[in-house]
């Protein structure tokens, strides 16, 4: 190989090189001629009915073909000039035809380019057939005989001190292995333990053999021309996924500088949110219609929006946001969610209303339907009220939106909570007598409010009875309970000490009315005689 042509063929091959190597460029990279795994360079242009492809694709068939011709001779591979084109063949038989559009593509001078391409062929013939020479194959055997027979010493001696190693092992944790617990939870005792140990060391030797296995396989196969491209697939499967993934990685960085400066920004945005929220919660802050008590919810919901916006933001920055398998799951989780949870974001949506109108808060003694007590917490699904029995009753939000709520404690804190029960009578007693003894056991009823005087209501008269209401005034909606007690237990006594029979009077349906339910109350005849 001439000083000259040398040169030409370093020039011409850096730069098919180096426009095989680019990504979406603006001019088209060529088809390779491959022979023997090795791409020679590039066709670009296509030649009467053939394209550029099947150019290409005929050129490595050919070059291929000539290399197994055992009487080849290389000065039989000559250039050969007609009027608009330039072959390179071999005894009449056309390898490759060069056109002006071949050269003016790559920049060089027809002939020069020519001269390049029949070195680039002759050069890769003449390796193709040094490396299959009898006596280099044999060579090579002997080389490939000797690198499996290392490799099968080391995995013998492997097998044989990694058995000793477990075995020393054994030994030296029979006494330090207790087994693995979770407070007093026995997850591993300690022969699993021992059994666990053994089988990892086992899986790590496997892992170990399996490594020299398939790092040695491609050395074999490269000793060979036949098995070269094996060699060159095996050791793909490892580089390919590791420059993918590095690639991945240094084109992901602008991106995670992104997402980076986009989650600080919205960090702070949402400790500012915070301070003022603290502010206003702790009454430093006051705003005019805003109450203390929302600067928590209120929060905790812009908080919600701004995580969300922050997610639609950074979601184009995101590796594989934009494949179908991204987006497919994606949808599948939404729809998920929005049929699974259905409930749960009415009661979401029920406890944010909730919030905002306020009929309770934490402490309150409310009812709600059937159920009364304090309120003990308030989420944004659900709200726990301890009864007066010390139950916790979990009532969700959606039903305290759809129902009726009554709150006594916020009435109760300016001394105005009423409480009432009611006693039916007959016609025969006087209703002013009924009165001052209703209010007279009121008032002495521990929990009554002595400063209001407490009235009767009569709301009803029935066929048989009048109903009197008794309305006392109280502040402590928690001992509601035993008020009524206290004051159901002085009616009696005082409607007792007066003689008055609490019962209405269409018992006498069933008796003839003689007997008197008073303690110790004597019985009045019908003619009047007291027996």
């Amino acid at each position: 190989m001439s000083i000259r042509s040398l040169f030409v063929f370093i020039v011409l091959n850096t730069i098919c090189s180096f426009t095989y190597a680019q990504t979406e460029t603006s001019f088209f990279k060529g088809y390779p001629v491959v022979a023997h795994s090795d791409t020679l360079f590039f066709v670009k242009n296509k030649l009467g009915s053939l394209s550029a492809a099947e150019r290409a694709e005929r050129t490595s068939a050919k070059v291929e073909a000539l290399a197994e011709d055992l009487l080849f001779v290389p000065d039989s591979l000559i250039t050969e000039r007609d009027s608009s084109l330039i072959a390179i063949a071999y005894k009449g038989n056309v390898l490759l035809s060069l056109s002006q559009a071949d050269a003016d593509s790559v920049k060089m001078d027809r002939e020069v380019m020519a001269k390049a391409y029949q070195e680039i062929i002759l050069n890769n013939i003449d390796k193709y057939k040094k490396e299959t020479d009898l006596t280099k194959l044999l060579q090579r055997g002997a080389l490939g005989v000797l690198i499996i027979a290392i490799l099968g010493m080391c995995i013998f001696f492997l097998n044989k001190y990694s058995n000793r190693f477990n075995a020393w092992l054994r030994v030296k944790l029979h006494e330090k292995i207790s087994g693995f617990k979770i407070k007093n939870y026995e997850l591993i005792n300690r022969k699993n333990e021992m059994l666990l140990i053994r089988k990892v060391l086992n899986l790590v030797k496997v892992f170990v053999i399996f490594i020299l296995v398939y790092l040695t396989l491609p050395i074999v196969f490269r000793l060979f021309p036949w098995t070269k491209p094996w060699s060159d697939s095996l050791i793909g499967f490892v580089l390919n996924p590791l420059k993918n993934i590095f690639s991945a990685i240094i084109a992901f960085v602008p991106d995670l500088i992104t997402i980076t400066v986009i989650v600080f920004v919205f960090h702070y945005i949402k400790k500012a949110i915070k301070f003022l929220a603290d502010e206003i919660e702790g009454g430093r802050l006051k705003i005019n219609g805003f109450y203390p008590d929302w600067a928590k919810p209120t929060y905790n919901i812009v908080k919600l929006v701004l995580n969300a916006f922050m997610l639609v933001v950074i979601w184009p920055f995101i590796p594989g946001s934009d494949s179908g398998i991204f987006k497919g799951v994606s949808v599948f989780l939404g729809l998920l969610i929005s049929f699974g949870s259905s409930s749960a974001i009415s009661n979401g949506v029920a406890g944010m209303v909730i919030t905002y109108m306020r009929p309770f808060k934490i402490g309150d003694i409310v009812k709600i339907g059937d159920t009364t007590g304090a309120v003990q917490e308030k989420s944004l699904l659900v709200t726990r009220v301890l009864t007066f029995k010390n139950e916790v009753i979990t009532i969700p939000n959606s039903a305290i939106l759809s129902g009726n709520t009554v709150n006594y404690s916020s009435m109760a804190n300016q001394n105005e909570l009423i409480i009432h029960t009611t006693v039916t009578l007959g016609y025969d007693l006087p209703w002013n007598q009924i009165h001052e003894l209703l209010i007279g056991a009121a008032l002495a009823s521990e929990g009554v409010i002595k400063e209001k005087q407490p009235f009767v209501l009569q709301t009803g008269l029935e066929d048989w009875y009048v109903s009197y209401q008794l309305n006392a005034y109280i502040n402590n909606p928690k001992r509601m309970p035993a008020i009524y007690s206290e004051v159901h237990k002085n009616i009696h006594i005082a409607f007792d000490a007066a003689g008055v029979e609490i019962m209405s009077p269409h018992y006498q349906a069933i008796r003839d009315g003689n007997a008197s339910t008073v303690p110790g109350a004597s019985v009045i005849t019908k003619e009047g005689a007291s027996l």
